[in-house]
């Protein structure tokens, strides 16, 4: 029964192993963090074809809107309506200030769709700025507004951005001299500096009682989006801005981070209706101190603060075999003066110290010196003790009054009206890949346009992913502590198969146990002289008993 309590806590604890290392896997595989997952219509789910197709046998055709846009771009004609900006950054040095980084049409350099072409950035350290008008500008009314475009750091990403501006609408706006302060309605996509990720959703709201634009953001995602930097692969990035003042942004049709205009955004849209008076000032005698020195506490007269913290240990002994006249350090007698040495110029050539070599077998060289300890004595600067102070009268704050700049914007989804669309960028690296821009105001257009162009590159990119093998090392890679359940799970069914399966060794006490189960054959003669022998037991006892009894008598 041990043995088989034995061998079933095996067989639990490889079963934990096998499912830990399963998990960590999906894990890899998954957000870091939960995540709402949209629910797809039937036009986005025709993209998850068959898997095990290669991606050579892919036929890409160029995607189609299948409804109402206000802008598309797919880079796959003729490089046409995109504008290069002419003009200089302000407060920038000259140098820096040009927007001169290079573009490019090119196709990926990875999980290449045949046929495909995005526009990349091929630059380094320098600022780029490109813009193109919209088919129809954007009004906000009762329309949603969806966002929606691909991008690939193919080289990974050190510091720069992937996002896009949405230009609002001016009579004077001129692509260009697009820059850093052309006024833009919305501000979206993916930034990254050193360790910060960031996926920006920035508006400009326009103050209502002066006219004045402040940029508000919204809060940060609560997933880790590190992997969507460093993984070299095609992302799709969409936002979606709902006429009810809600918004959505995705990564990969995930929902990634939603909320409310009115709630989620920093700073708040409207400001709060009362504030601090301004004019309002603490007053002199406001004691915000909650405890103070003891008035009537008195220095004790035994307190002496000159007593030093530290006093040399009179009780220390010099060890025996110190080296009084034995300097710690020595000149170096191999050191040579250099021949280019010039003592008028360089001073008097002296050889570079080492550590004295007599020193290494004693316990110390030169003049010895008591030892430092705590002096018992020691109290320090004397403070009177803390008591509760009677005039405390709490932290002091202005009163509030309305607050003369309030307003409330019950709508602020009706921002300003877009019509062009520009990425201005810097990065410190290069080959940063966009595609398939889409501007709607329909999920199943933004969803059938996803299909047709991040759809492929997605499948072309998992038939080209290593296999089980391979993507076990490199989470062990990326988790060295995952080696172990590697091993413990290799090593597992081999131990079971001994526990199990091994023939056991037969103990002397198992074929003692045997022996005594077999039967024997008694002859007549024998079992004659066995009773025999049960009769004189008997008579002997007998006999035994009567010589007890007659003892007593």
């Amino acid at each position: 029964i041990t043995r088989m309590h034995f061998q079933w806590d095996w067989l639990c604890l490889g079963v934990l192993i096998i499912n830990s290392v399963t998990a960590e896997i999906e894990n890899e595989e998954s957000l870091d963090t939960d995540v709402e997952v949209e629910d797809f219509d039937k036009q986005s789910q025709e993209a998850d074809v068959d898997r095990d197709k290669s991606s050579l046998e892919v036929v890409y055709q160029t995607p189609k809107p299948t409804g109402e846009v206000y802008f598309t771009e797919t880079f796959d004609g003729e490089f046409a309506g995109w504008v290069l900006s002419k003009t200089k950054k302000e407060d920038t040095d000259d140098n820096l200030a040009k927007y001169d980084g290079k573009w490019e049409v090119e196709g990926l350099k990875e999980n290449t769709v045949p046929g495909d072409r995005g526009l990349v950035l091929k630059s380094v350290a320098k600022h780029h700025a490109i813009s193109a008008m919209l088919t129809k500008a954007f009004i906000f009314d009762d329309k949603p507004l969806i966002v929606q475009y691909e991008v690939n750091f193919q080289e990974g990403i050190d510091c720069g951005g992937a996002y896009i501006k949405l230009l609002s609408s001016s009579d004077d706006l001129n692509l260009e001299y697009f820059y850093d302060k052309t006024p833009y309605t919305i501000m979206f996509g993916p930034d990254k500096c050193g360790e910060d990720y960031k996926l920006h959703f920035i508006f400009r709201h326009k103050n209502p009682k002066t006219g004045e634009y402040d940029e508000k953001h919204a809060k940060r995602p609560d997933v880790d989006l590190k992997k969507f930097y460093l993984d070299k692969k095609t992302h799709l990035y969409t936002l979606v801005l709902k006429p009810d003042d809600t918004f959505e942004m995705l990564i990969d049709q995930t929902v990634v981070s939603k909320g409310s205009l009115l709630e989620d955004m920093v700073p708040p849209v409207n400001p709060p209706k009362e504030i601090e008076d301004p004019s309002e000032k603490k007053p002199d005698d406001w004691d915000e101190r909650p405890k103070i020195p003891d008035p009537n506490a008195v220095k004790p007269d035994d307190w002496d603060e000159d007593e030093p913290s530290k006093i040399e240990d009179p009780d220390a002994v010099k060890p025996e075999g110190w080296l009084d006249d034995e300097p710690q350090y020595v000149p170096d007698p191999n050191a040579k003066k250099p021949k280019d040495w010039d003592e008028e110029m360089d001073g008097e050539w002296e050889a570079p110290q080492i550590s004295n070599p007599k020193c290494e077998a004693a316990p110390g060289c030169g003049q010895w010196v008591r030892p430092m300890k705590n002096n018992p004595k020691y109290k320090g600067k004397w403070k009177a003790p803390m008591i509760e102070n009677p005039n405390y009268q709490g932290i002091w704050s202005p009163q509030k009054i309305p607050n003369p700049d309030y307003f409330e914007d019950l709508h602020p989804f009706k921002m300003t009206t877009v019509s062009a669309i520009g990425l201005e960028l810097w990065s410190m690296t290069s080959d940063i890949y966009f595609d398939n821009f889409i501007i709607c105001s329909e999920k199943e257009v933004a969803d059938r346009w996803a299909a047709d162009g991040w759809g492929l590159k997605k499948l072309v990119a998992s038939a080209n992913e290593p296999g089980m093998f391979r993507q076990l090392v490199t989470a062990a890679e990326d988790h060295p502590w995952l080696w172990v359940l590697y091993i413990l799970t290799l090593a597992l069914p081999v131990g079971l198969g001994v526990l199990f399966c091994w023939p056991t060794k037969k103990t002397d006490e198992d074929i003692d146990f045997k022996k005594t189960d077999i039967p024997k054959s008694i002859t007549k003669g024998e079992l004659k002289q066995e009773r025999e022998e049960l009769e004189d037991d008997e008579i002997e006892l007998e006999e035994e008993k009567d010589n007890e009894d007659t003892a007593e008598d």
